[in-house]
């Protein structure tokens, strides 16, 4: 295996296992933390509950990866992820959730690690495979970091994400 073809596995193989193992279980732990209410909560009209980031998620992950670079159609309502009010009952939200980890990690799995520096075009840009899969794993970064904060704010409580 040439150093390209090993920097590019490690490249894939990290972002899979920032997703699966760091920040899908730290959402799930929030999540579990919080009743529905808690879930759909807004500090403001202008913020955004967590039930809406964790939609948020799930849309620009299915566009981006299982869309952009996967074989599914891309019928993303982007506005949707952020008007809804109505809450989804966490019952509902982490399947949707886990589902959508799920659907990144085998599009990532069965990618040519040979084409991170092709284009595709996603969200009417045109933009390289590695620039997806880098972009999925900082909004999650981003995102994660989010819930988390409200979700110490909603119960006062560490969420004892490690063991030390």
């Amino acid at each position: 295996m040439t150093t390209a073809e090993s920097v590019s596995n490690a490249f894939v193989n990290r972002a899979i296992d920032f997703l699966t193992g760091e920040y899908l279980p730290k959402i799930e732990r929030c999540l579990e933390q919080l009743t529905d209410e808690q879930i759909w909560w807004r500090s403001n009209e202008e913020s955004n509950s967590i039930g809406n980031l964790v939609l948020h998620l799930c849309g620009n992950a299915r566009q981006w990866i299982v869309c952009g670079l996967g074989s599914q159609p891309d019928n993303r309502t982007r506005d949707a992820e952020f008007a809804r009010r109505e809450p989804l009952p966490r019952g509902e939200l982490l399947p949707l959730l886990r589902s959508t980890i799920a659907d990144v990690e085998t599009v990532l799995r069965q990618l040519d690690r040979t084409t991170l520096l092709e284009t595709r075009t996603i969200q009417g840009s045109e933009v390289e495979i590695l620039q997806a899969i880098f972009h999925v794993t900082e909004h999650f970064s981003m995102h994660t970091g989010q819930i988390i904060m409200m979700t110490k704010m909603l119960t006062q409580k560490d969420l004892r994400f490690y063991d030390f």
